[in-house]
Formats: C-alpha cells, structure tokens, sequence
C-alpha cells in the first residue's frame, strides 16, 4: 500500500503541492493525522493528476468534470461567491472561454451561454418580464420565437403585440406604458427584412425599455447591436458560431450589469451548454469570419443569379435595389448583408417538392448557418403550429423557400438551384 503525500491546507501554512490528491495526511486539531489507503481505494485516485506544469496549451483541454474540490466550507463559500469552479452547471471553464470571445465579438461586458438559441431567448425573456408587462415584438420574427411568446408567456399573463418594425409609427402606435422589452431581428428569419436598429433602439430608451436583438442571421461580422444602442444581443450559436452542424448552443450578451441581474434565474433554468459543446464552439469561431465573409459573397451572387430568372417571382435580399429597405442597407450594413436570403417560385407544393428532390448539391435541412449551402422551406417548418391563413399572414407563402448558402464555389451553387428550376417550366 501506498502513503501518500499531499498536505491538506487548513491554514496551517502547510505546503500543498500543485496537482496532488488530498489523501494520507490531514490535520486533525492542529496535529497531523495519517493513515495508509488500501490498493483498491488508491486505484480509484491514482491518474486524476499530472506531474509537469502546463502553460497555455494552443488547443485549450476540454474540462469534462461536473465539479472540482473544495477545501473547505470556507473555500466552498468563495467558490460559490464566483471565486473559483466547483460545479459544472455554476461555472465550467469551456463555456467562459467561449463566453469571453462571444462578449468580444459583440462588444459586450459579459454573456451567459447556454445549450441553444430557444434556451438563449427563453431565459432573457422570463429574466427580464413579469406578469402583467407587455412586449412589444417585430412581426418578423423566428416562429419559435412566436410560439414561445403566445403561449408560455402569455399563459404567465405577459403580453406581447407585433408591428412592423420596418415602420416606425407602426412600432410607436403599439407601445403602452406597460412595454419593457422591444424584440426584433436585424435581418428577420426568413423574409430577410431589415431592421433600423438605431431607431428602435432609441424609441426604447424613450419608454425605458429594453431593446432585445435576435442577432442569429446577422452574426457580428454583419453588425453588432450593442453598438446601435440594443440592451441584450441573442444569438443561437448553433448556426454560424458553430458552422459546421455539429453542436446545439446559444448565447446572451449585454452589459455586467443585466447579465449579473440574470445570471440566478439562468442557473435555476439549468439550460447551460456542456464542455464539449462550448469546445467545439470555441474552435469554430476561428475561422468563422473566413466562412461567414465567403458566404456573404456567395449569397450576392445567388441573390443577383436568381433575379434574372424568369422562374423566381422575386428575391429576398437586401443588395437588390428592389428590396424595400435596400437603402437603409446600404446605410446600416456597411460590411455585407448575411449569408441569407430567400426566393418565391409558384405556389405549388407539388413543383417545389419536385424542386427539392432535382438538386444535387444542396441540402434540405432543419437549420442554417453550416458551411455547406442549405435550404428550408418555411411554411412547412411551421405548418404544425400556425394554421395557413397565420403563414400568409406571416409571409410563408407556399412558394417561398429559403437559402443558407455555404463557401462552395459560387458557380456550384448557381448552377445546382438555376438546374433544379427546369421543374417549373412546365
């Protein structure tokens, strides 16, 4: 058997090597205490620690640990207090590594990090609202979003009522004195709407409300709203953060002192990402300006392609000049307009499943945001929860169908959708 030897500090001033396992010896009424650790109880300990010192290792480890050891009840308080880690869902050192670069990315204070965008939106929302306010919400918004809103919050007897975030009179004519939160996209999922983001963002100073930014489809490379006068910027980091569909995430972004002020009720909803996630998130973010400017460029293309066909009724994507708020574009998107964009062709379920099934290259799927192009088509991601008399209203129209372009070559993705258009010839 082995004795081991590691000090446990009890303020004695005993020295504690760096790394060891409190074990053998400890003090008992200021006298050390010892006692040998049977061959089947140290092969439980033996491997947890390692013998040289590691400074700075350029791919950082994954800390998979749900807690660390506390030294005392004392040490417990200071970890608790945020001094130091001791339990995974309190603090992990991958997701405030992440946390770091996200605040960076969005010139914010801090974020909170958390295991998917509905997460993200879900606990910003029911941090910051009780019974009897009111939000006022861009019409133009992710239909989860709606869904979240019209049902859990309004059942908690908060109220939300949509405007047209493109008109501002119309956003005025639909304030009471009851709102706290304006919630809005920049560029909306998936009509690709644009947003005056300074204009909101003041009219909710003037009521002292929040101004909340769904930022998933603009990402920082496009804008960053906090520099535009927003409150809190969301993003679902399952998308281009992570830019390879492999991870599930979301985040929150504001000033320390909002994220301070949610940071309890975001422990108690227990929706924090895991180690490997954030890790993952992490590495991507890395290259995602490469990925997300080369998608950018993609997706101008695509959008100027498909406007020449006579098949496409029209394109959604704020470089036309026919888009309706090109201008403001033009003014408030300085370093490109997002790598989405979407398109009407006839409304006929039948030609756009035929559509579907001709391409050769791009996917079909339930999300956004990978490097490899991508469509959805979104009344039908939506025509479990809405009726179609609510997607019409919505802008769904059976003929639209939306296009997260990826970083394949531009003619690559021109020519597999400009091919794929032969269905509606006939």
């Amino acid at each position: 058997m082995t004795q081991f030897k590691h000090f446990y500090d009890a303020g004695q001033g005993e020295p504690q090597p760096g790394g060891g396992l409190k074990s053998a010896y400890f003090i008992y009424g200021g006298e050390y205490m010892s006692f040998q650790m049977s061959r089947d109880s140290e092969m439980i300990y033996r491997g947890s620690t390692f013998g040289k010192e590691i400074l700075d290792p350029d791919c950082p480890p994954i800390w998979h640990s749900t807690a660390c050891r506390v030294a005392d009840m004392d040490d417990y308080d200071f970890a608790n207090n945020g001094g130091k880690y001791y339990y995974n869902r309190t603090a992990a050192p991958n997701r405030d590594m992440l946390g770091d670069a996200v605040s960076f990315m969005e010139s914010g204070e801090a974020s909170i990090i958390t295991s998917s965008g509905m997460a993200a939106i879900s606990t910003t929302l029911l941090t910051n609202l009780k019974t009897g306010d009111h939000i006022l919400s861009s019409k133009s918004i992710y239909g989860e979003t709606i869904e979240l809103m019209d049902g859990l919050l309004k059942n908690m007897g908060i109220v939300t009522d949509y405007a047209d975030f493109t008109d501002l009179d119309d956003v005025r004519a639909h304030i009471t004195p009851e709102t706290k939160i304006l919630y809005t996209e920049i560029i909306s999922n998936p009509l690709i709407r644009v947003t005056d983001i300074d204009a909101i963002s003041a009219i909710a100073k003037e009521i002292g409300a929040l101004t909340v930014v769904d930022n998933t489809f603009s990402t920082p490379f496009v804008i960053r709203p906090l520099e535009h006068g927003a409150d809190i910027v969301i993003h679902s980091l399952t998308k281009f953060f992570g830019g390879h569909s492999d991870i599930t995430g979301g985040s929150i972004t504001a000033s320390k002192a909002i994220i301070d002020r949610m940071n309890p009720n975001f422990l108690l909803l227990g929706g924090c990402m895991d180690p490997n996630t954030a890790w993952l998130a992490l590495r991507s973010i890395r290259t995602m300006k490469l990925r997300v400017e080369r998608q950018m460029e993609n997706a101008a293309k695509l959008a100027d392609a498909l406007s020449k066909d006579g098949r496409v009724r029209y394109v959604n994507y704020p470089t036309m000049s026919c888009h309706p708020q090109h201008e403001l574009a033009e003014r408030l998107l300085t370093k490109g307009c997002g790598p989405m964009l979407s398109f009407r062709v006839e409304d006929s379920r039948e030609k756009v499943n035929a559509f579907i099934r001709a391409l050769s290259m791009v996917q079909y799927l339930g999300t956004l945001g990978g490097y490899r192009t991508s469509l959805a088509h979104p009344a039908t991601a939506f025509r479990n929860e809405f009726t179609p008399e609510q997607l019409k209203a919505m802008g769904l129209e059976e003929g639209l169908i939306r296009i997260s372009v990826g970083i394949e070559e531009p003619e690559d993705i021109i020519g597999d959708i400009v091919n794929a258009l032969s269905v509606f010839d006939a």
